[in-house]
């Protein structure tokens, strides 16, 4: 629809009324009404129109869609009719005119409380619908970004499919967005890592590890993918097991250096299956867990970028230092707002927590839970963490959890053994859907990802619950 300039013309007050006709249908709204979509909108400049010119502007687009776009702008919140129509519906009109910015902040989740947290969608693939591998924005947008069998599928902040790109790899299982519009990708049966840009669906780079004076690195497969600003880290192992964590320079898309190259013969130099780039205090987390005969064993450490060293590690069974040998982690992950590491034991299941900035020996801090109606059968087994919101959400078989700090009175950051409480995520029915393999959290949403099952749940907050988050 053409809108003339009428700019040299008088204008009513804004409390003066207009009337469209929409599709056939009257509307009758107020100046400030039309105002409130913005200057670069079509309803702005629709509110320009002369003052004699009393006539209805014609619309032609969907009347019922537009009544509650017109809504949303007259008390910012979408009525209870939005649910008859589509994401997909309500984005397009939003986009034609022009107001995409205030129907998104209308449809946001509100702030994700895993204590009032259900799955409200599923994000399954057309094709191959068994999620191989996922990353989620780190930013509120909480866009995804989906690996399903050697596909890429992308869903905006909506969860709205934007599209399919085909690669050449048979099976993805790393996936990392780390360009607004590239994704970087890798599998554990082919070599090298991979960049695909969503724009054109075309391979824009490729990274492969290489060593001239060491003829046996080639072909390194890809375990886990991180990023930072500036650079992409990958984990990569051999055929016979040396491994590294290169870092590739996301301009040049070249590898910059190699750090933490270890042979890879021991539980405590396998190649890391979990990267996190820790961008307040400029390290690389890796951590590795191997599970046998004798039960779990693996490490965690800490690279620092800039030189490549270990700043801080550990190893699970340990020396016997540790207050709980014999009891190795299942999982671990970082709390990136708190700057906190979490894990949860593999025989007793229990949950421990350590501050990232006061590393030692035996750093752990075992959380004491009085909850009865808890308990931790079956230990650790096949546990998975992740840390969202301040938040610790743990996974153990299909049952999902949340740890919630409790905060004290006058605000002390100190954490101490019974500063978590934990609450049951999930229902009984949800659990039985199947093991919970991976756990990612972004836009205010928790995606979870199950074991054989095709799709992605996606769990958020309601809007119109009256619990109150204490975080």
């Amino acid at each position: 629809m053409e809108v003339q300039n009428y700019k040299s013309t008088p204008t009513p007050l804004s409390g003066d009324r207009i009337k469209l006709n929409v599709g056939g249908k009257l509307f009758e709204t107020t100046l400030s009404t039309l105002r409130s979509g913005g200057s670069g909108s079509l309803l702005h400049a629709l509110s320009n129109r002369p003052v004699n010119d009393l006539n209805p502007v014609f619309i032609d687009r969907d009347p019922e869609i537009f009544s509650v776009l017109l809504s949303l702008l007259r008390s910012n919140r979408l009525p209870s009719t939005y649910r008859r129509f589509s994401s997909q519906e309500l984005s397009d009109e939003a986009a034609y005119y022009g107001i995409e910015s205030q129907l998104k902040s209308a449809m946001l989740p509100s702030q994700l409380s895993g204590i009032d947290a259900s799955v409200v969608s599923n994000i399954r693939p057309a094709s191959d619908g068994v999620v191989s591998s996922f990353s989620v924005s780190d930013d509120d947008d909480g866009s995804v970004w989906v690996g399903h069998g050697g596909q890429i599928s992308v869903y905006d902040w909506n969860l709205v499919h934007i599209g399919t790109v085909r690669t050449h790899l048979d099976f993805i299982t790393s996936i990392r967005r780390v360009m607004p519009e590239i994704a970087a990708i890798g599998s554990e049966i082919d070599s090298g890592v991979h960049f695909y840009s969503f724009a054109n669906g075309r391979r824009v780079g490729s990274v492969e590890w290489t060593d001239s004076s060491d003829p046996r690195i080639y072909k390194a497969r890809v375990s886990a993918i991180a990023d930072s600003d500036d650079e992409v880290f990958a984990s990569v192992d051999c055929q016979h097991r040396e491994n590294c964590v290169l870092e590739i320079d996301k301009s040049s898309l070249r590898v910059k250096s190699e750090i933490g190259r270890q042979n890879g013969n021991s539980s405590k130099s396998v190649v890391p299956g979990k990267l996190t780039y820790l961008s307040e205090l400029g390290l690389v987390f890796g951590s590795s867990i191997s599970s046998g005969a004798f039960g779990y064993s693996g490490y965690v450490r800490l690279w620092d970028v800039r030189s490549g060293k270990v700043v801080w590690e550990t190893n699970e069974p340990g020396s016997g230092r540790s207050s709980r040998y014999g009891d190795s982690f299942a999982d671990v992950d970082v709390d990136m707002v708190e700057l906190n590491l979490f894990k949860v034991c593999s025989k007793s299941g229990d949950l421990a927590i350590a501050d990232l900035r006061k590393l030692s020996d035996d750093p752990w801090l075992y959380i004491k839970d009085k909850n009865p109606s808890l308990s931790n059968v079956g230990g650790g087994v096949s546990s998975v963490i992740h840390c969202y919101k301040k938040q610790a959400f743990v996974a153990r078989d299909g049952e999902l959890e949340v740890w919630s700090r409790v905060e004290e009175q006058g605000g002390s950051s100190v954490c101490e053994e019974e500063s978590y409480r934990r609450n049951y995520v999930d229902k009984a029915e949800d659990s039985e859907r199947g093991i919970i393999k991976k756990i990612e959290g972004g836009g205010n949403r928790l995606f979870v990802s199950r074991d054989n099952v095709e799709g992605i749940e996606v769990w958020q907050s309601s809007n119109f619950s009256g619990s109150v988050s204490l975080l």
